[in-house]
């Protein structure tokens, strides 16, 4: 389907609706933005549910929501969805992904049995459950090509990969409403990577109209999946390129006072490898990590020039200000906003290895889910966390997780 490109005015319009949207309940917290951000991670996704159903328990106003690959189909569930159905449907989708996509899986009672068995058990049956993704997909979301295709043989794009992602559009249509995530109450941006020109992109909602394709198009890691088609273009996985949407949160334009949660997938902090096994899995972490630590150094250096332009100019004689050149330019550079970014890191258990982010299962989905849930709780339960920064940068992060 062709994106239907809004007008300027009715970009402008949307983003007004939105935004007054959210405006009481945000500025109870003194914030003008409050967003979440969610990485690329595969199954590891559920800890960003958890996180997610924590926000909603603590009737945290979101006014904008950016993800990445596995980020961005949580995205698409809880932007489209009322806020009393959004952890329900994130469970459904959820619980659905973590079945079999061809064979039954192990009695319920069973697998949580072995899953909550001995270390050495519970890393043999995780290790099972990322075989099972491989061999046979997962249900309502992916599963092998028969015949898979052949190294140097041509095809259609959509089917040079090694699995078939169409069953993800039908279960992104049953439970999500893209009308609702249109019409703006919402600011949703979803990030991909154009296969022709390796362009990094976000589909947003305030520009374009977004279809499901927009949402696995962010997903759409090769060479597992197949790149997705939209207006003509082809699209693989955001992560291919960057595996976080902070940056295009902090540095939106016009600037706005902002509480920002970001729910990282991948610690770029870890052990040094000692097998094989642990290369594969510390190359993974270090390079959908994203970084994002950097990229918060660098915005907190930003916004502390902005601020200090901003102190500068104040001691400039007016008349002077509005009409010199150099003020005028220094002013539109200025800015005075505030910013805090809550950090929360998914921590890997013993028994997960470079094959976690493929290792779907109930019970290991509802093992992130909770560690979601548990990490959110104690981050709001920081005194004045939430608090607007008053230091010298207006700009804090927390992580409850980061040693002192």
């Amino acid at each position: 389907m062709k994106p239907r490109v809004r007008t300027e005015k009715q970009a402008v319009d949307a983003a007004d609706l939105r935004h007054e949207s959210g405006t009481h309940a945000a500025r109870q917290l003194g914030y003008e933005t409050i967003a979440l951000v969610l990485q690329g991670g595969g199954a590891l996704g559920a800890y960003q549910a958890g996180v997610f159903e924590g926000l909603h328990e603590a009737q945290i106003p979101l006014s904008w929501i950016a993800g990445i690959s596995i980020g961005a189909l949580n995205t698409a569930l809880i932007a489209g969805n009322p806020p009393e159905r959004r952890v329900e449907r994130l469970r459904e989708f959820w619980e659905r992904i973590c079945r079999p996509a061809l064979f039954p899986g192990l009695p319920a009672a069973l697998e949580f049995a072995l899953f909550n068995s001995t270390d050495q058990v519970r890393t043999f049956f995780t290790a099972s459950q990322a075989a099972s993704a491989v061999m046979q997909g997962q249900h309502g979301f992916f599963a092998p090509r028969f015949p898979p295709p052949l190294h140097g043989v041509s095809d259609h794009p959509e089917k040079v990969s090694w699995y078939d992602t169409s069953a993800l559009r039908k279960t992104l249509l049953e439970l999500c409403d893209f009308d609702r995530i249109n019409e703006g109450e919402t600011r949703v941006s979803v990030g991909a990577v154009n296969v022709a020109t390796g362009n990094f992109v976000y589909f947003d909602n305030t520009c374009i109209h977004l279809t499901p394709e927009h949402f696995i198009a962010s997903g759409a890691l090769p060479p597992a999946f197949p790149p997705v088609e939209i207006d003509g273009e082809y699209y693989w996985d955001g992560g291919v390129v960057s595996n976080t949407p902070l940056m295009e949160v902090l540095r939106a334009q016009p600037s706005r006072d902002t509480l920002a949660f970001q729910v990282d997938l991948w610690s770029a902090c870890g052990p040094l490898p000692r097998t094989m096994a642990d290369v594969t899995e510390r190359t993974k972490d270090v390079q959908y990590s994203s970084r994002t630590r950097f990229v918060t150094n660098t915005l907190h250096r930003e916004q502390r020039y902005r601020n200090l332009l901003r102190n500068v100019l104040e001691q400039v004689p007016e008349a002077q200000r509005k009409t010199n050149p150099w003020c005028l330019e220094a002013e539109a550079l200025s800015s005075d906003k505030r910013y805090n970014i809550q950090h929360l890191i998914y921590k890997q258990k013993a028994y997960e290895h470079y094959y976690k982010d493929y290792q779907f299962g109930l019970s290991t989905m509802r093992e992130h889910w909770s560690v979601g849930l548990a990490d959110i709780r104690r981050t709001l339960a920081v005194k004045d966390g939430l608090a607007l920064p008053n230091n010298e940068a207006g700009f804090v992060t927390h992580d409850i997780h980061r040693k002192k």
